[in-house]
């Protein structure tokens, strides 16, 4: 398996190796396989009695394939043992009849990005050994949330590679921004940013993009790579654990073989939903799939009209990771439906006008897989506490979007196909706003939210959240964005 730069119509083809420690491709495109893999009903009936870490392994595989499979299926098991993940590092909890929660949040952080960024520092270290890399990795990281905390982790104190994150100082929570400020680890720096995340990544991307800047990092014995989903060997991970869903689905004859399920996914980035649709690709029989926004809801609109256009306000929400306007990702579904020459003039327009447009073919083409719904802070909230009272089921707020945008789509088209949710977030990481949901605004401090919640819905806190208000603040530093490239080298010269 090569892969090829979703801008460029040369079709110039690299190693997975290569396209995990680079992470962005030269031409500013993101990384995409020359094909998707097909499954067969065998295959995907085998499955069902594998372990997490051996479908990891055996998926993997199929895209990574100058990586062999004993290394992906040791790496994965390291990934996924019972010390990150305790118990099914993904498990499918039936919440009603025809819905079922995809809980991704299990990890050390408490948030889907464990899923891949557990796995993905052992596929850039091996990446280093196989590409005769002596330079130590640079992975710089824009965060809006639950991306950086899981990095941090991730790449903690691994040989030859440092990481950088950086996180909207008001754009995230205050257990996601505890996470980020009290990391351990020695080649860890931290960093809040005036700004939206938007601003945060068109930063990343600009500091990438410089060619005086990679020079100098050159000379230091560094170079630049990713753990956002721009990067992927971010994506490819998730990837897994919807294959594991329509698995586990069958396992419990809650649907047999070919029966098509739809899969509603949060999404502010597109990554997540985006490795649903490549399991569709692969095989897994998906009818739709419901791309769900909070009220910077600009994939809803581009669904529904064709146009995406960043022109528009930005709102802070009680589903931060979620507060974002450019959706990297969409680029890959872009190429995968248009190909390399028209994606990148469509991202050549966005980078000029910020506004494109596509034909209504190509609108119609998407309709046949993805529809977009979005849920404001209000219907975020009453969703969070009827699924409370109803099913007697905990929710975070992304994921109370995902179930909003789910009831919208299902009144819209009258389907009752069964659905699985992704669940990206425990319930304790937001926990004023989901305590305050269901049962009103106390006078608390939200830390104290964390512990009240628990005693009002009976529900165990996650042990990483336990005790993190004690935990020492590492970094504190807060900068504008034009900052960002010499706190880089600030940190290296530490």
């Amino acid at each position: 398996m090569k892969f090829i730069s979703t801008r460029d119509v040369r079709k110039t083809k690299y190693d997975a190796s290569e396209v995990i420690k680079q992470g962005l491709a030269n031409d500013g495109g993101l990384f995409v396989p020359e094909y998707i893999p097909s499954l067969t009903k065998d295959e995907i009936l085998s499955f069902c009695s594998l372990s997490y870490a051996e479908l990891a392994a055996k998926i993997l595989s199929m895209f990574l394939t100058d990586y062999t499979y004993e290394e992906l299926l040791s790496d994965c098991r390291d990934a996924y043992s019972a010390e990150s993940f305790p118990s099914d590092p993904a498990p499918l909890v039936k919440v009603n009849d025809n819905t079922y929660s995809l809980e991704l949040w299990h990890g050390p952080t408490c948030a889907f990005k464990d899923m891949a960024l557990q796995i993905m520092p052992r596929l850039l270290s091996r990446a280093l050994t196989k590409t005769n890399e002596e330079r130590t990795a640079l992975v710089l990281v824009a965060t809006s949330g639950d991306t950086g905390k899981a990095a941090l982790e991730g790449y903690r104190d691994i040989p030859k590679i440092k990481i950088c994150v950086f996180y909207p100082e008001s754009g995230v929570s205050t257990v996601q921004k505890l996470q980020m400020r009290t990391q351990g680890g020695t080649n860890v720096n931290v960093c809040a940013v005036e700004g939206n995340f938007d601003d945060i990544q068109t930063g990343v991307k600009r500091i990438f993009a410089n060619d005086n800047t990679a020079h100098q990092l050159n000379e230091m014995g560094y170079f630049f790579s990713s753990a956002n989903s721009i990067n992927f060997g971010r994506l490819a991970p998730q990837i897994v654990y919807y294959i594991k869903s329509y698995c586990d689905l069958l396992s419990r004859n809650e649907i047999t073989f070919g029966e098509p399920i739809n899969i509603c996914v949060p999404t502010g980035n597109f990554g997540n939903i985006l490795a649903a649709y490549i399991a569709k690709k692969m095989g897994i029989p998906v009818n739709k799939l419901i791309c769900a926004s909070n009220s910077n809801n600009i994939l809803t609109d581009f669904f529904n009209s064709g146009v995406y256009d960043c022109h528009r306000s930005f709102h802070l929400t009680m589903s931060p990771s979620m507060d974002i306007l450019i959706s990297s990702n969409l680029e890959r579904l872009l190429y995968l439906t248009l190909g390399s020459q028209k994606t990148a003039e469509l991202m050549g327009l966005l980078n000029t006008e910020g506004v494109y447009t596509i034909d209504e073919t190509t609108k119609s083409q998407l309709s046949e897989t993805f529809v977009g719904y979005f849920a404001d802070e209000q219907r975020t909230a009453e969703t969070i506490k009827s699924n409370f009272e109803k099913y007697n089921y905990l929710m975070d707020t992304h994921t109370a979007v995902a179930f909003s945008a789910l009831n919208d789509y299902r009144e819209a088209c009258s389907d009752n196909t069964k659905t699985v949710v992704a669940s990206t977030a425990s319930p304790y990481k937001f926990a004023r706003d989901v305590h305050d949901s269901i049962y009103g605004s106390t006078n608390l401090s939200d830390l104290e939210y964390i512990d009240i919640l628990s005693q009002k819905t009976n529900t165990k806190t996650p042990s990483p959240l336990r005790e993190i208000g004690k935990k020492e603040v590492r970094f504190s530093n807060v900068i504008t964005a034009d900052g960002m490239t010499d706190e880089v080298f600030n940190f290296l010269n530490k």
